[in-house]
């Protein structure tokens, strides 16, 4: 009895061994990208506006670190089709004193990546609205890939910081970013302060 067990699994498990095993490749999901198309963004409570993917969501922050933002015109635009959301806080200036400060805060803010960051590339702004900033990539694993601030350098500041709410594989959030770029660029260049 012993015998024909054995003869039994050596003829099952003798085909197995005939091909080589190579593992599969990891997989990543299929991400669908929404239909491109634009809104505009205005609101009589703040003093800006700008034209925003028409597939992202714009809800005001109404809570900070458990508490109630300093401004009503703190936003999030999210983008539910791509798991991201792109935080924008807006501050009033009082002064010289204050643009530098906010200034120094966003830089500080957008090197703190520079733990999983591959790389930081600042790029200076100015749309045709005279509206100034800077532009910063953020390459590599870090937890926010595109972060920015503009400015008019007298009474308005506005930061920008995109997140996705997954863990930070450049990899994987690569053809996303590369989808909200254009439009992310979109939203700077016709960004402008209402008088």
């Amino acid at each position: 009895m012993k015998g024909l067990l054995l003869l039994l699994s050596a003829l099952v498990l003798l085909p197995a061994c005939r091909q080589a095993y190579s593992p599969k490749p990891r997989g990543y999901f299929k991400i669908t990208f929404p239909e491109r198309s634009y809104a505009e963004y205005r609101d009589s409570l703040c003093p800006f506006t700008f034209t925003y993917p028409a597939y992202g969501v714009i809800n005001r922050d109404e809570v900070f670190l458990d508490t109630v933002p300093d401004n009503p015109c703190w936003l999030n635009l999210t983008f539910p089709a791509l798991n991201g959301n792109l935080h924008l806080s807006y501050k009033v200036m009082k002064g010289p004193a204050d643009l530098d400060r906010l200034m120094l805060d966003a830089h500080r803010l957008t090197y703190k990546h520079v733990i999983k960051a591959e790389y930081i590339e600042e790029s200076y702004i100015r749309n045709a609205h005279g509206v100034g900033g800077i532009w910063y990539d953020v390459g590599g694993n870090a937890a926010s890939a595109v972060q920015f601030f503009l400015t008019d350098s007298n009474r308005h500041f506005l930061r920008g910081a995109l997140y996705f709410y997954n863990i930070p594989n450049a990899d994987s959030i690569a053809p996303v970013l590369q989808f909200l770029r254009p439009d992310l660029m979109k939203l700077v260049e016709s960004f402008q302060w209402m008088p």
